[in-house]
């Protein structure tokens, strides 16, 4: 593997963690603020970009390289309602697709097929995460001011099961 390959993979591993890190500290919040589905909700995301890290970490051991892991900064996560939060989680994502596809083009300039094949995978996940997080803003947006309609969206995120490793 070329080295410019190797130092954006485990750039890609740093902000994967990144976003763990982020979804975490987001739960913790909600957690305090007694809305455990989107408690839930946040800490399974943090689980997932885990997982994600995860693969870049083995892809690089399978092509006999070491990942070096980076330096993780401290979250900040300033949010005055459930909707601001949701709309970071957003922006995260948009920022985590920007990463794969600026990945992507490096690993065809580079010519790394193994990766090109690997981040086919993350190009398809980041649809699904985005669509996902937009989905949670529409409803958000809908239910407005009623407390009603709030408290079955915490309800309905709390229902979000965990991603297994295997899931691909």
């Amino acid at each position: 593997m070329k080295q410019k390959i190797i130092d954006a993979v485990n750039r890609q591993i740093r902000e994967e963690l990144q976003s763990s890190y982020t979804y975490l500290a987001m739960s913790a919040r909600f957690e305090a603020r007694k809305l455990p589905g989107a408690a839930n909700w946040m800490r399974n995301q943090a689980r997932e970009e885990v997982l994600h890290a995860m693969k870049f970490f083995d892809f690089l051991i399978r092509r006999g390289a070491t990942p070096e892991l980076q330096t993780i900064e401290a979250p900040d996560t300033q949010f005055n309602s459930i909707l601001e939060a949701f709309e970071q989680a957003l922006e995260a994502e948009q920022h985590i697709t920007k990463c794969i596809h600026e990945l992507y083009d490096l690993a065809q300039t580079e010519r790394d097929y193994p990766l090109q094949t690997l981040l086919h995978w993350f190009i398809d996940e980041q649809v699904e995460e985005e669509e996902a997080a937009e989905g949670i803003i529409d409803s958000i947006r809908l239910a407005g001011e009623s407390g009603e309609a709030m408290f079955m969206i915490d309800r309905e995120l709390g229902l979000r099961q965990p991603e297994t490793e295997g899931a691909e």
